[in-house]
């Protein structure tokens, strides 16, 4: 089977297991979508989102969110972990886009990626589920996923993205991310075995 092939068969399969795919993290706004991906480094979207409706009932724009002192913020995402570091993120952040955007979030990975907080997977996730720009975030999860169906030889997510984006038609970027994602989740998860990743072994089986 063909790289090609391979990935065509992921895509079939993924499409009969999610034909919707919610956004993970609960949202109202770009905003809100770029806060709530940013707090979700190095923790799950379930915490996140348990986290969240606190936070954004007090803080849910960035003119709200400026107006607390970082302890306060710490104070509503203290659940979470690095919280320090995202508090101060979270309090520049807001800052930086009423200074420089006028509390709007901006629509290019320059300027979004120019953020506290906000690296390259966040960026995209932003310009995809925030604003439906044809984009693909990669994550550990997809990082790893590709690795195993052999459909990256990329040593880092920034090699994998563009692996990805070479395979993949452009109309299903958006979807096909959360796709894997949610599987990965589902049937391969990262400390499993991997008894129930079938689409491993239709790939691979002899």
């Amino acid at each position: 089977m063909t790289k090609k092939q391979r990935a065509e068969l992921v895509q079939t399969e993924l499409e009969k297991l999610y034909p919707t795919t919610p956004i993970p993290l609960d949202h109202t706004d770009p905003y809100t979508l770029m806060v709530a991906v940013a707090l979700s480094a190095q923790t799950t979207d379930k915490k996140v989102n348990q986290v969240t409706p606190d936070l954004f009932a007090v803080a849910g724009t960035p003119q709200r969110m400026a107006k607390l002192e970082e302890f306060e913020i710490k104070e509503l995402i203290k659940e979470i972990g690095l919280s320090n570091t995202k508090a101060k993120n979270l309090k520049k952040m807001a800052e930086l886009l009423l200074e420089r955007h006028s509390g709007i979030v901006p629509q290019t990975y320059e300027e979004l990626e120019a953020l506290p907080g906000v690296g390259h997977k966040t960026a995209s996730v932003v310009m995809s589920q925030g604003f439906g720009f044809p984009a693909f975030p990669v994550d550990t999860h997809i990082h790893r996923l590709m690795t195993q169906w052999k459909l990256t030889s990329g040593k880092n997510v920034v090699e994998t993205e563009r692996d990805a984006k070479n395979l993949f038609p452009e109309e299903v970027w958006n979807k096909l991310h959360l796709q894997i994602i949610f599987y990965g989740r589902e049937y391969s998860p990262a400390r499993g075995k991997g008894e129930k990743d079938f689409i491993t072994k239709m790939l691979f089986e002899k």
